[in-house]
């Protein structure tokens, strides 16, 4: 497999062997927010060949202190659609599927029954991360999960590993709990950081279906996370 003129550096780096095994990938990832879309985009700038993006939000004012394609001329746009746009501009030959649609249930099921290398898990909401991880398990895919980076300010501390293993985290403990009910107790890695999170940096939320509280955030620890979560995927893919 001929490597195309832009990924040059990535081919000094790693090899044509590696190169090849990431241009022959195929990548999920659910959820295009502060964590998913900066993912998203270092899966596809290391060349992976094939990629399927899931969300079905709309871009806000709000996120744009933290959003990889959140801008005031983008306000009001799909999530989906807008980083498909981004993602076959750096690889026109990128083979990709976009869905813009909230998954859930057999829609779900239908989605993740499909050949991927790895799935990647940018969710925030409790249930259909549960319902993706579960899922993406019961069909032998290798999954990465983001926990919250939400209330934390220090990149320096944010670690890589089995959920299993995570510590000093609320949502990892939840999802361990949901997850072990239903038989899953390792092999689902996760970027997470054991940093203290100030109960004064969460307001609870009325009205939202899909979440009962707003964590403060700031601008680099969502891309962080996205960029750890890259890196696992790109590094266990590349490595075979």
């Amino acid at each position: 497999m001929q490597t195309p003129e832009w990924l040059q550096r990535t081919e000094l780096l790693i090899g044509p062997e590696r190169i090849s095994r990431l241009m022959g990938s195929n990548v999920l990832v659910v959820g295009l927010g502060g964590v998913g879309a900066y993912a998203a985009e270092m899966i596809c700038r290391a060349g992976i060949g094939s990629m399927t993006i899931v969300d079905g939000d709309k871009i806000h004012p709000t996120n744009r202190n933290r959003q990889l394609i959140a801008l005031s001329s983008l306000e009001g746009q799909e999530k989906a659609e807008t980083m498909g746009r981004r993602l076959l501009d750096i690889n026109p030959d990128l083979k990709l599927s976009i869905i813009g649609e909230y998954i859930r249930d057999e829609r779900m099921i239908e989605i993740i029954d499909q050949p991927f290398d790895y799935v990647v898990d940018a969710i925030d909401t409790l249930a259909p991360k549960v319902f993706l991880i579960y899922h993406a398990r019961q069909h032998g895919h290798p999954v990465v999960s983001s926990m919250g980076s939400g209330g934390k300010v220090n990149p320096e501390v944010i670690r890589i590993a089995d959920l299993s293993e995570s510590y000093n985290c609320k949502l990892a403990s939840i999802l361990r709990k949901r997850l072990h009910k239903l038989g899953i107790y390792r092999d689902v890695k996760v970027v997470f950081s054991p940093e203290f999170v100030d109960k004064e940096t969460t307001l609870p939320v009325e009205g939202e279906s899909n979440k009962k509280t707003t964590v403060g955030t700031i601008s680099y620890m969502p891309p962080a996370f996205g960029c750890f979560i890259a890196s696992v995927v790109i590094r266990e893919l590349m490595m075979g």
